[in-house]
């Protein structure tokens, strides 16, 4: 019973995580997309969106490894979770900069660091749904 309330609250958090993300790259994008057209607003929305798909494959590796208590096992299954994470949101950054034209690189790095800042104050927040 403890591990299926366990498993539901770290589903939650990943949840109230990726929500955090995508409100955080949304206003980014709005902002850029007024401030300096459209381009600007689709590049933030790539740069962001980037981290959130990165960072739902990371959560559903964390999920996986939950069942285990050694920490090494913890430690090496958020270690392969990060290290996904990271190949991830590089491979779509690599592509958003190979195939986008219009690329405003400025609202693309902006997107991406809000979203990624959070991520980290989504899950220090964790208790505070969205």
């Amino acid at each position: 019973m403890a591990a299926l309330e366990t498993n539901q609250s770290a589903t939650q958090t990943y949840r109230n995580m990726l929500r955090w993300q995508a409100i955080a790259m949304l206003v980014v994008a709005l902002v850029a997309g007024a401030l300096a057209g459209m381009p600007a607003g689709i590049s933030a929305l790539l740069g962001g969106g980037a981290v959130i798909v990165g960072a739902w494959f990371a959560a559903k590796i964390a999920e996986k490894g939950q069942s285990q208590t050694q920490a090494t096992a913890v430690l090496l299954n958020l270690l392969k979770a990060e290290a996904v994470k990271i190949l991830i949101v590089a491979m779509i950054l690599f592509a958003v900069f190979k195939l986008y034209q219009s690329l405003v690189p400025f609202a693309l790095i902006a997107g991406l660091a809000a979203t990624a800042l959070f991520s980290g104050a989504a899950l220090a927040k964790s208790q505070t749904p969205v």
